[in-house]
């Protein structure tokens, strides 16, 4: 969106006011909903009305069927579906039609639910024998060009939902640009939207509502830097009070592992909206990744206040139990939100962690697939997936799924380290190497991929190669949660130094590996190997030389050969021969030295073998 962006907001205001009446006459709650947030944000703002305009409250419905119509909106209200579509069957003009299909359609939708068992899988076929009356009328509709917007719109959504999804593109389309202000079929169109190319080539209508859409497929599609700058221009043009709009931002910079920006602008909007649940399961989120208990707590109990038989309060109730460790009672409340919502992705993918804490692989395979069916963009099901299959020992299932999840974050480094992984168990070390130096260039999250670089490296006998990472991965040793892999990094430095004969740089890793007991005995050994040849050296030189006294000044002050290796003695002996001063020339010397190293040369790209290789 161009930085220059402005909006009408007069125009804006008029076209919310219309698109509320147009909704609400035909029972599209949601939408309705929706758009009264957004004309609640531009208060401020006053619309041109005249006493005329609100005429169209009863535009779009004969007159001579009035009476059928606020009979069946009223059963419809009601969730009467059934007997709001009889009394609309026989209606012609376009709000009692529509209705009459919303009602048909939302019957059958209830219906399906109702009989589903709790192991029923999302996305069965047995409706498609449901809609197939439905979608035939539509379609001959369609054909007549009888449709409006709102009726496309529905014909869009059970083209979706039996999976028609190219059809159901152009429907929507359609849909939007004969009812722009139909939040519904912009929100219904952003799923099926596959990549930055296809956004751009829609052919939507020039409508301030597309800036909207825009923005947030584009945080649908993990372009969270283009989301976040056309919302925050949006905030600029007047739609700053607008909650949806720092809604999008708050889960654009969640997306950026930007949390405590994130956890800002959540705590914002509940002090504006305290009494708001939309996007509630989010902020828990956030709260679960910071080990904010104090905090979840105090979210749980206010949203169970707010409404207790809500599907995104089973889900913050579900973080608050997790978050405890308590994941048996986790899965059930995530059950009672699928049961309140069988297509809420959140509880799907939750409800899937839980499984994985509780050792039961096959049921955390079934509910991440299922949040796959909900959503094939959620890349935590994808990675969730992987991890369930590796540790099923099947790492060709492995690989397909974390690719999934690579690809649907390109940047992230642990689906490259978890792929970087897999690759070594299926004996693809080219591969994997790829892997682990993209991770690394790209901000390597966990602070693994240089050691599993090096790891391999070493794996393959090309330790020279392996040095530089192992240098890089020991240079901040404060930010390494892994200490085992850090005194095998330290023990494979001093032994690669201790053969090259750079004793000194040998001995300040030996040191580093006596503070950890696992090393402690290996590093006494390398220490005392060390002295051995360092007393040989000078020897040798003393010889050349023909001085004795000459050869015994080259000798270092302290003979470690002669001293009883134990801890008192290291410490101390730590002091005399090497400085603090002396250890940090040396390290940056030796990062200087590394520099040409195939790790800085590589190439960054992550090229992956053919399907034929794997």
């Amino acid at each position: 969106m161009d930085e220059t962006f402005s909006v009408n907001l007069k125009e804006v205001k008029h076209d919310l006011i219309l698109g509320i009446v147009e909704c609400n006459k035909r029972g599209l709650i949601q939408s309705a909903k929706w758009l009264s947030e957004l004309n609640h944000g531009l208060s401020d703002v006053q619309a041109n009305f005249t006493g005329k305009s609100f005429e169209n409250l009863h535009n779009g419905i004969a007159e001579e069927e009035y009476d059928n119509y606020v009979l069946a909106k009223s059963y419809f209200d009601m969730r009467e579906y059934d007997r709001s579509a009889y009394f609309t069957s026989s209606c012609s003009s376009p709000v009692p039609k529509f209705l009459h299909i919303y009602a048909t359609y939302q019957s059958k939708e209830k219906k399906r639910l109702d009989n589903m068992s709790d192991n029923s899988i999302v996305n069965s076929n047995s409706h498609v024998k449901d809609f197939s009356e439905l979608l035939t009328s539509l379609r001959t509709d369609h054909g007549q060009r009888k449709l409006d917007g709102y009726c496309l719109y529905l014909y869009g959504v059970i083209l979706k939902k039996l999976d028609l999804n190219q059809m159901a593109v152009q429907i929507f389309v359609e849909a939007i640009a004969a009812a722009p202000t139909m939040w519904g079929a912009w929100l219904e169109l952003a799923p099926l939207v596959t990549d930055k190319n296809m956004l751009q080539n829609l052919n939507l209508p020039n409508h301030w509502m597309k800036q909207i859409f825009v923005g947030y497929t584009n945080i649908e599609l993990f372009l969270n830097d283009e989301g976040i700058k056309i919302f925050e221009n949006l905030q600029l043009a007047g739609f700053g009070k607008c909650i949806f709009i720092p809604t999008q931002l708050a889960i654009a910079y969640s997306n950026k592992r930007d949390v405590d920006k994130s956890i800002e602008i959540f705590q914002h909007l509940h002090e504006v909206d305290p009494f708001r649940l939309d996007n509630l399961d989010s902020y828990s989120n956030l709260l679960f990744v910071k080990d904010m208990k104090t905090e979840m707590a105090h979210l749980a109990h206010k949203a169970v206040d707010i409404n207790k038989y809500s599907s995104e309060t089973c889900c913050v109730v579900g973080n608050y139990y997790s978050i405890r460790a308590d994941h048996h009672k986790a899965v059930v409340y995530f059950q009672r939100a699928l049961k309140l919502n069988p297509r809420y992705l959140s509880a799907w993918t939750l409800m899937g962690h839980e499984f994985m804490e509780m050792k039961n692989t096959n049921a955390a395979i079934q509910s991440y697939r299922q949040a796959v069916e909900v959503n094939r963009r959620d890349f935590r099901a994808w990675y969730g997936l992987g991890q369930a299959y590796e540790i099923l020992k099947m790492p060709f299932y492995s690989l397909h799924y974390y690719k999934a999840a690579q690809q649907l974050r390109p940047y992230d480094s642990r689906m490259l380290v978890a792929l970087g992984e897999t690759y070594e168990k299926l004996d693809k070390p080219a591969n994997a190497l790829k892997c682990y130096q993209k991770a690394y260039n790209v901000g390597d999250i966990e602070g693994v991929a240089l050691y599993n670089l090096a790891r391999l490296y070493e794996k393959q006998d090309e330790i020279d190669k392996a040095i530089p990472a192992l240098l890089r991965f020991c240079s901040d040793e404060k930010t390494v949660a892994d200490k085992s892999s850090l005194c095998h990094a330290y023990m494979t430095l001093g032994n690669f130094y201790e053969k090259n004969e750079q004793f000194d740089k040998a001995s300040h890793f030996a040191y580093k590996c006596l503070e950890h007991e696992e090393t402690k005995r290996e590093a006494e050994a390398l220490l005392k190997t060390i002295a051995n040849k360092r007393s040989l050296k000078a020897a040798a030189a003393a010889a050349r030389s023909g001085s004795a006294a000459t050869g015994k000044a080259k000798i270092s002050e302290i003979d470690l050969e002669e001293v009883e290796m134990d801890e008192s003695n290291v410490s101390r002996m730590v002091d005399l021969v090497f400085t603090q001063d002396d250890i940090s020339v040396f390290t940056q010397d030796e990062l200087q030295l590394e520099q040409a190293a195939e790790l800085e040369n590589s190439s960054l790209s992550i090229i992956m073998e053919d399907g034929s290789n794997e």
